[in-house]
């Protein structure tokens, strides 16, 4: 009997002991903190967990229209050469257009290769858009009225000059392809998608076959490419809209109609141009169709760019520069709007190289201080009415 509980002891004890080894060694044991194992469900568990999301910011300058009248390309040419060079225009201003995230501006000319033509329908030099990319230009929207200006041909030309540049572009296409891709750009971890439509095309016929060609402004045609956007899960919409009345200071009430819808649908910033001239700005809180309330943006017209127009206003345009954040909720703010006013000067003193953009601000100030012996009493006088009238426009 002794020898028989013995032997009981002993089974019990070595009982013990492997139960021990096991509760030690299995790897599925979670609730040891010894285990010289880690299961898989903990290595799904650790590697799941999202980084949270953080605020994104980026700055965008925006440019009015590009022109290019005869007497431009005239002032450019370099008859020793038989070359064209537009550097000079921009000097005084690059340092402004080089220093957003993202610079665009749209094109109210075509590159279609020689001859070069002037108003009604525009053709220019393509060391213009050379120019334009040496001064920081990332994007140009193409929808306007005098896209078609050389046809289809021309159309097609100008989008492979601005591709030979290295400038990015949307609104004309070669193909229904090109149409159908939704231009996406990634500034700083942001994905903003950009829209760009025209009003029309100065009665010149889109070409049967080719509708694809270049955006109208139709808004179920907006609206699903809009929803295409929200679809790619895009965190900025801006759209690019060619439209108002030429040389009117103030925007019509088709332009903030069609703001409203641009916003309700989800668009978060309207870059316009067309007019010539400057109209306003603002930034407003917008009431969507559930009830919330969003930030949005709207610039109706930014001015000519690069002109030679002789009507009031259309010598005057701004350099627009927006702080824009994409916040970790998902709400859009614009951080921060500012503008440089500029002009379009035409020097009588001179032969060539006559056209400069003038950045107001700078010029009045190097004449009173003395600065900038160059700028006479005239120019400085013709300075302080140009910036005047842009203030009285923008203050609207």
């Amino acid at each position: 009997m002794k020898k028989f509980f013995v032997f009981i002891l002993i089974v019990l004890i070595i009982g013990i002991l492997i139960f021990g080894f096991f509760k030690i060694f299995n790897p599925n044991n979670s609730n040891n903190k010894n285990s010289l194992f880690t299961s898989s469900s903990q290595n799904v568990d650790n590697s799941s967990k999202e980084e949270p999301k953080k605020d994104i910011t980026f700055t965008i300058t925006a440019l009015g229209d590009v022109l290019c009248h005869n007497t431009q390309y005239w002032d450019a040419y370099n008859k020793s050469t038989d070359t064209y060079d537009f550097s000079y225009v921009f000097e005084n201003i690059k340092e402004y257009t080089q220093a957003g995230d993202i610079t665009i501006a749209n094109l109210e000319t075509s590159f279609a290769n020689a001859p070069y033509s002037n108003y009604p329908t525009f053709n220019s030099p393509e060391s213009l858009a050379t120019a334009l990319k040496d001064i920081g230009i990332d994007i140009i929207t193409t929808a306007g009225n005098h896209c078609l200006d050389k046809g289809f041909k021309g159309l097609s030309e100008t989008i492979d000059v601005l591709d030979k540049n290295n400038i990015e572009h949307l609104g004309t296409y070669k193909s229904k392809e090109d149409q159908d891709k939704l231009f996406v750009k990634d500034i700083n971890g942001a994905k903003v998608a950009f829209i760009d439509y025209t009003y029309g095309t100065n009665g010149i016929p889109i070409p049967t076959g080719k509708e694809f060609c270049v955006n109208l402004i139709d808004k179920e045609n907006i609206k699903k490419e809009i929803e295409k956007a929200k679809a790619q899960k895009v965190d900025v919409i801006i759209a690019c809209m060619h439209w108002g009345e030429e040389y009117h200071t103030t925007q019509t009430k088709n332009q903030e109609e069609l703001a409203d819808f641009l916003f309700q649908n989800g668009v978060d910033i309207i870059i316009g141009n067309h007019p010539h001239v400057i109209e306003p700005f603002e930034t407003k809180e917008v009431k969507m169709p559930d009830g919330t309330t969003k930030q949005c943006f709207v610039a109706y017209a930014l001015g000519n760019f690069t002109a030679d127009q002789r009507n009031i206003n259309t010598r005057d345009s701004i350099i627009l520069n927006l702080k824009v954040t994409k916040k970790a909720d998902g709400q859009v703010s614009i951080d921060n709007v500012d503008y440089i006013p500029l002009y379009i000067y035409k020097n009588p003193s001179l032969s060539l190289k006559k056209f400069v953009l003038i950045d107001l601000n700078k010029a009045i100030s190097a004449y009173e201080d003395g600065s900038d012996t160059s700028i006479g009493n005239t120019a400085y006088n013709l300075f302080k009415t140009e910036l005047k009238q842009i203030k009285n426009i923008v203050e609207k």
